[in-house]
């Protein structure tokens, strides 16, 4: 996507010095376009635990190239397979609940079996890590082409722009580029269809209003930015066409984690009869979870987010403190939404229903 006019990835390799992953630091957005540079695992893991990266493709991403920069270390030290083994149990242990973590650093381990010698651990290690990132585009491209297919028939069927609904930032800046759940968005809008789209604050990191809501305008999709808890209230009166959310983990029967907060909006849609789909790259699909509720780790994140607000102030990014001292804080970073209030589910091989037989309609190899 476009910054400014100029394309950017999220993650990619310094040009004139491969030992270097760079990356946009979000931290910053939307006041500040920081691009942040990584030398080692301990400070990809530091990017991905404190989310200057954040969303699933994207901590994948960043993931298989974290596995390389320890392919790089590991060359040096006298045991190659135990600092690979320390790297990519140091990375899982970042971010629980999304499953292209763990996805990716076993593609990576997979791979380094397969060489012999260091240098081809290392090549291999490189060309893992720029597929990753690859096949995570063009999945959301094509996540794009299929869902704004759902859009084009709404938009057929009524006079004035299709209203969307998303939920946290599903966007480019969570993926190598497109976004998942942005994606149909974005190619609507680029094939001239008319929308708008809703984007709840989601708090407590309010990545909607930060990430998606600046991804939007940069985009020039018209848009606007409500509080989580409005959503009900405009589908109650017929003011959402459609809701498309993305996932950090989806069960092969259905079952979807995402950014707390999307249940109760998946409640809200099934109760007005609007269209609830989720957006994911077939990586954010669990093969071996078939139960989201009981088997789907939860993250629990600091209560300090819930406790505290950042913004911009004065040409400065401030924190400042919301509830009071002695009040303590419980912070749920997802919830899981079960399969029988998702419509349908939106993959780069296309849409179907969210559950088993359907999936593996679309991912005949995953069948037992």
């Amino acid at each position: 996507m476009k910054v400014g006019g100029k394309h950017f990835r999220t993650i990619w390799l310094k040009p004139d010095d491969q030992s270097v992953v760079q990356l946009i630091d979000q931290r910053f957005l939307p006041h500040g376009f920081v691009i942040e540079e990584i030398r080692t695992v301990e400070q990809m893991a530091t990017a991905i635990r404190e989310m200057h990266v954040r969303g699933a493709g994207l901590i994948g991403a960043s993931a298989g190239y974290g596995m390389y920069l320890a392919a790089m270390e590991a060359a040096s030290r006298d045991s190659f397979g135990e600092h690979i083994a320390c790297a990519a149990a140091k990375l899982s242990a970042t971010r629980p609940t999304a499953v292209n973590l763990s996805w990716a650093i076993e593609r990576q381990l997979q791979n380094f079996a397969v060489a012999t010698t260091a240098d081809e651990k290392i090549a291999m290690a490189l060309r893992t890590a720029e597929l990753i990132a690859d096949e995570d585009a063009e999945h959301c491209r094509m996540i794009g082409q299929h869902g704004s297919k759902l859009i084009q028939e709404l938009a057929q069927r009524k006079t004035g722009p299709v209203n969307v609904l998303t939920h946290c930032n599903a966007g480019w800046l969570a993926f190598v580029d497109h976004g998942s759940a942005t994606a149909p968005i974005y190619a609507a809008h680029d094939n001239g269809l008319p929308l708008h789209v809703w984007v709840t604050e989601t708090r407590p990191r309010s990545q909607g209003s930060k990430l998606t809501a600046w991804e939007l305008g940069q985009h020039r999709v018209p848009h606007t930015v409500i509080a989580d808890s409005a959503a009900g209230h405009l589908m109650q009166r017929g003011e959402v066409d459609l809701v498309i959310v993305g996932s950090d983990r989806t069960t092969y029967t259905g079952d979807v984690a995402n950014k707390i907060g999307t249940y109760l909006e998946a409640l809200a849609a099934k109760a007005n009869n609007v269209p609830f789909y989720v957006a994911l790259p077939s990586s954010s699909i669990d093969w071996k979870m078939r139960d989201g509720l009981k088997e789907i780790p939860i993250e629990q994140r600091a209560a300090e987010e819930i406790r505290h607000a950042d913004g911009w102030f004065d040409g400065q990014q401030v924190a400042v403190q919301i509830s009071p001292d002695e009040s303590p804080a419980a912070n749920y970073g997802f919830d899981v939404t079960p399969r029988h209030l998702v419509t349908g589910l939106i993959t780069e091989r296309g849409v179907c229903e969210a559950n088993e037989k359907s999936i593996l309609s679309l991912f005949p190899k995953h069948a037992p």
